[in-house]
């Protein structure tokens, strides 16, 4: 009964939340195109789905994905967990914290495989390219970005350091990286950090940052709980564009050893 009147609750605010959507386009496509809803069943049947889906997922999210942050943070970051003892952690102890790292760049690494949004634009970049750029190969490059950025927003929560200092200096190495990047790459690699904070990857994230932040002494969840959806956005620009600078090399490589193999 707790979860049908909770569950209750979530559908109630998800229509509220839907609503404002429903009634633009409703009064775009009647009052400014003047042209009847095509398909009028099958989009309030769709409609419906949506809501519910919706409501389902924002269930989920606050029965299970946000607390299973929380926890893994909390037990990854107990003193008893890094040293066998009741010891006091202090801030210096940041190398102590290696299996917060290596557990941030894992759910980095699979929440972003996982990401629908990411496999849709990985499909679309394959299809638009002939089979040139590879769905796999865009999607694991996506997510080592995303693996390294999540870890690294750990490192910055665990000692404290200024957010913006990593912020300054990632997208200076972005805009380097611009300059000299394949051309056709620079559009996929920018949308590819925007994709991977989506429906499944910013719920665990944005969880572990909270929960590390919460159990690291000395931290704030407020000032450095959040961030590292920032390092999400952010390292995969690197990578992506890392990855087509290195094979356009090696391309370019590839083809003076062949000029020079015919010359001889």
């Amino acid at each position: 009964m707790e979860f049908i009147y909770s569950f209750s609750k979530i559908l109630l605010a998800t229509c509220i939340d839907v609503l404002p959507i429903i009634l633009l386009i409703a009064g775009f496509q009647l009052l400014v195109l003047r042209q009847p809803i095509p398909h009028l069943s099958r989009l309030i049947v769709g409609g419906v789905y949506v809501v519910i889906g919706l409501a389902l997922f924002l269930a989920g999210l606050e029965k299970a994905l946000f607390p299973l942050g929380k926890i893994m943070a909390a037990q990854l970051s107990d003193p008893v967990f890094i040293y066998g003892t009741e010891a006091i952690v202090t801030v210096s102890d940041w190398k102590a914290y290696g299996w917060v790292y290596l557990f941030a760049a894992m759910i980095g690494f699979a929440t972003t495989i996982a990401e629908p949004s990411l496999i849709a634009v990985a499909y679309k970049a394959s299809e638009v390219s002939a089979g040139t750029i590879s769905q796999w190969g865009l999607r694991i490059t996506v997510a080592i970005g995303v693996a390294f950025g999540i870890s690294l927003g750990t490192f910055r929560i665990i000692t404290g350091t200024p957010l913006y200092l990593y912020i300054f200096v990632g997208y200076m190495i972005v805009i380097v990286q611009t300059i000299f990047a394949p051309k056709s790459i620079i559009p996929l690699a920018y949308d590819s950090g925007g994709v991977t904070t989506s429906t499944v990857t910013v719920p665990l994230v944005a969880a572990l940052g909270l929960g590390l932040a919460a159990t690291v002494p000395g931290r704030n969840p407020a000032l450095d709980g959040f961030g590292l959806i920032a390092f999400a956005s952010l390292c995969p620009i690197i990578t992506v564009m890392g990855y087509a600078q290195l094979m356009h090399w090696f391309t370019k490589r590839k083809i003076k050893l062949m000029e020079k193999s015919n010359a001889l």
